[in-house]
C-alpha cells in the first residue's frame, strides 16, 4: 500500500471519528499521522513488513505505538479495525458527502442524525424537498450552493488532476521497471498531451522483456503490482486495473519495432488521429496502432518512432501538447509550427508567498530555492489583509515587508554576486466593488502588484466584470492573478466576461497570469490563446507557498505549450529583473 493511500485512509478515519463526536485529541492524532505519512519520501510499506524493525515506524514524528499498529494492519489486511467499526456504524457513502461544499464532518453527522441521509442522492433529494432548511445553519443560500456543488461533483467524478495522475504514473512506472528487461515507460493519452485533468492512465512499456516470445512473464509482473485494487483484464500484452481511488490504468507491453506507432495512436487526441488517418489515406497509406503501411501491399512505411510517421506523411513532428486537431496538421504541413516555450526559457517567478502570510518558508529560503532551480529573479507577493485566514498584510505590515525584502535582496545580491534578484510585491485582493485592499501609497512601494479575486464568487457576470475592470484600471496593478478564480474539480470559474477583460488588459499593459499550480491552471490553454490574440502580456507563475511548490512551473509550461505559446509570448522569459520590469506596465510617474 502506497503512502498516499495510507494517508487517505487515516484521514478518512479521522473524519469518521469526527462524525462520531469522538475525543478531539484522538481525531487530531489521526490527522497528524496522515500528514506525517503523506510527507514521507520512503514508502511505509517497506517499514511495515513482518521482519521489519518496529522502531522504524515509531521514528516518524506523529506516529506512536497505536498508529504504528494501524499502519501494520493496513499493510497486512488493507484496513484496520477502528475504520471497519465506524464504517459499519455509519456507511461508507458518508465519506463521499465530505467532498461536497459545506459538508464537513459535523454537518454530515447532523443530516445523518436528523434525516438518516448517508449518500449524495439522498442528500440531493432532501435539499430539493426543503428538508435541509429545517436544520440549524442550513439556510436557502447553503442549500443552493450545496445543490450546485453536487452537480459539479457529479460532472467531475472520475477525473483526476494532472499532478495526481503524473504521481500515480510515476509510482506505477517505478514498480514496473523493477522487472528486468524493461527499458522505457511512456504515459500516453491525455496525460502526455498535458490535459489539465485526465480520466484514466495509458502506460506504454517496451524493452527486451516485451518482445512477443517472452512478454508473458512481464505481463504477470504487471498484473501483480502492489498498487492494484481490482484487476480488470490480463491479455497477451495488456493489463488493465484500477487503483483504490478508482483510477483506471491500462498498461501495454510492446515490441520496440512498433512502439512509435502505438505511442502516436494512444496519445491521441481522437480527432487528431482521425485527421491524421485521413491524410494517410489520401497518400495511399493506412495508419493504426501497429504501423503506417501501404494500402496496396501492407508494406510497413514507419512504426518505430513517431517522428518517422509524421515525416512519412510530409509533416513536421507535432509535439503531443498540440495534438487536438486545432490547426496543428495544417501548420506542420506548411512548416509553420511555433517553437514552443520550454521550462529552460523561464528566468523568473513573480507570484509566491512566505511565512509573512500563509507560506511556509522565509524570503531567503524561497530565493535560494529559486536560484537552485536556475531562476534569475523572483517576486515575493504575500497576501493582503482581506484574506484574514492567510494572515494577510495590512498597509503598515506591507511597507515593513517591502523593506525586509529589499534588505534581504541586497544581502543575496552580495552573497551570490547578482545571480538572483528578489523583487518586493504583493498579491492584493480585489474587493467586491473593484477597489483594492491596500492604499495606493502602499502599492507604490511595490515592484510587482498582482490583483486577484479571492471572495464573492457569486456576483453576476456584469458585476464581476466591472469589478475586475475597475481593479486593473489602478495604475499600480501590473498583473491580473488567476483571472477566472477556478479550482480544478472543486470550484467552477466565477461569471466573467473574459474577452472584455483581456481586451482592456492588453490596452492597459496589464499582464494576465497563467497560474501554474495544477489546482488552478488559470488561465486555461484556450484562454491563453485568446489572450495572445488580443496582444496581452502573459506571465506564468507558480503561486508557490513553499519551496517545493516552485517545481509546479512544469505544469504551467505544459499549458503554455498547449496554447501554442513561444518564449517571446511570456514576460518572465526576460533574462534579468531589469529587462522584465522594462517590459511591464510602467509604474506611475516613471
Amino acid at each position: 500500500m502506497d503512502n498516499i493511500t495510507i494517508a487517505r485512509l487515516l484521514d478518512e478515519t479521522a473524519a469518521l471519528l469526527e462524525i462520531d463526536a469522538a475525543d478531539p485529541f484522538r481525531i487530531r492524532s489521526y490527522r497528524r499521522a496522515a500528514e506525517a505519512v503523506e510527507q514521507q519520501t520512503t514508502q511505509l510499506s517497506t517499514l511495515a513488513q513482518p521482519d521489519s524493525d518496529p522502531k522504524l515506524l515509531l521514528g516518524i514524528p506523529g506516529i506512536g505505538k497505536g498508529m504504528a499498529a494501524n499502519i501494520l494492519a493496513l499493510e497486512a489486511t488493507g484496513t484496520m479495525p477502528l475504520r471497519e467499526d465506524l464504517l459499519l456504524k455509519y456507511k461508507p457513502t458518508m465519506l463521499e458527502l465530505l467532498r461536497l461544499p459545506g459538508m464537513g464532518p459535523k454537518t454530515v453527522a447532523l443530516v445523518w442524525s436528523a434525516l438518516q441521509v448517508s449518500d449524495i442522492d439522498a442528500l440531493e433529494a432532501a435539499a430539493k424537498a426543503g428538508h435541509l432548511t429545517t436544520l440549524p445553519r442550513m439556510g436557502e443560500k447553503f442549500v443552493t450552493k450545496l445543490i450546485k456543488g453536487i452537480e459539479d461533483y457529479r460532472r467531475n467524478s472520475g477525473r483526476f488532476r494532472i499532478d495526481d495522475a503524473r504521481s500515480y504514473a510515476d509510482k506505477i512506472s517505478a514498480l514496473i521497471l523493477e522487472f528486468p528487461g524493461i527499458d522505457t515507460i511512456t504515459p500516453a493519452g491525455s496525460l502526455r498531451r498535458g490535459r489539465e485533468t485526465v480520466g484514466d492512465l495509458d502506460l506504454l512499456v517496451t524493452g527486451p522483456a516485451c518482445e512477443p516470445e517472452v512478454v508473458a512473464a512481464a505481463v504477470e509482473h504487471v498484473a501483480t503490482l502492489p498498487l492494484i485494487d481490482k484487476l480488470l483484464a490480463k491479455g497477451q500484452n495488456k493489463v488493465s486495473f484500477t487503483l483504490r481511488n478508482n483510477l483506471q490504468v491500462d498498461v501495454r507491453l510492446l515490441p520496440r519495432s512498433g512502439y512509435g506507432a502505438a505511442l502516436q495512436y494512444f496519445t491521441g487526441s481522437k480527432m487528431h488521429n482521425v485527421a491524421l488517418r485521413q491524410r494517410a489515406l489520401k497518400k495511399g497509406l493506412t495508419l493504426n496502432e501497429y504501423a503506417l503501411a501501404r494500402l496496396d501491399d501492407n508494406t510497413i512505411v514507419a512504426s518505430a518512432s513517431e517522428a518517422e510517421i509524421y515525416q512519412a506523411l510530409d509533416l513536421d513532428y507535432i509535439p503531443p501538447e498540440l495534438r487536438e486537431n486545432s490547426g496543428e496538421l495544417e501548420a506542420a504541413a506548411l512548416h509553420q509550427l511555433p517553437q514552443l516555450i520550454e521550462q529552460a526559457d523561464i528566468r523568473g517567478d513573480l507570484h509566491m508567498h512566505t511565512e509573512a502570510s500563509d507560506g511556509r518558508h522565509t524570503i531567503r529560503q524561497m530565493a535560494e530555492a529559486a536560484l537552485a532551480r536556475g531562476l534569475r529573479y523572483i517576486a515575493i507577493t504575500d497576501h493582503s489583509k482581506a484574506l484574514a485566514m492567510t494572515n494577510g498584510l495590512d498597509d503598515a505590515r506591507a511597507i515593513a515587508h517591502v523593506q525586509r525584502i529589499r534588505q534581504i535582496n541586497a544581502e543575496l545580491q552580495d552573497q551570490y554576486e547578482g545571480r538572483i534578484t528578489v523583487l518586493p510585491g504583493i498579491e492584493v485582493d480585489i474587493l467586491a466593488d473593484g477597489t483594492l485592499d491596500l492604499e495606493d501609497a502602499t502599492l507604490a512601494q511595490m515592484d510587482i502588484v498582482i490583483a486577484s479575486v479571492h471572495s464573492r464568487f457569486d456576483q453576476p457576470i456584469e458585476e464581476t466584470t466591472d469589478r475586475v475592470l475597475r481593479a486593473i484600471q489602478n495604475p499600480h496593478v501590473r498583473i491580473l492573478g488567476h483571472p477566472t478564480g477556478r479550482l480544478l474539480l472543486q470550484r467552477e470559474p466565477f461569471a466573467l466576461n473574459l474577452d472584455t477583460i483581456l481586451q482592456h488588459a492588453a490596452q492597459l499593459g496589464v499582464a494576465v497570469e497563467h497560474n501554474a499550480h495544477p489546482a488552478r491552471a488559470d488561465l486555461n490553454d484556450l484562454h491563453l490563446r485568446l489572450a495572445k490574440q488580443h496582444g496581452c502580456k502573459i506571465v506564468v507563475n507558480t503561486d508557490a507557498h513553499n519551496m517545493e511548490d516552485l517545481s509546479m512551473i512544469s505544469y504551467g509550461i505544459t499549458q503554455l505549450r498547449r496554447a501554442w505559446l513561444t518564449p517571446a509570448d511570456v514576460l518572465n522569459t526576460q533574462p534579468t529583473a531589469e529587462a522584465l520590469l522594462a517590459n511591464m506596465r510602467p509604474k506611475p510617474g516613471a
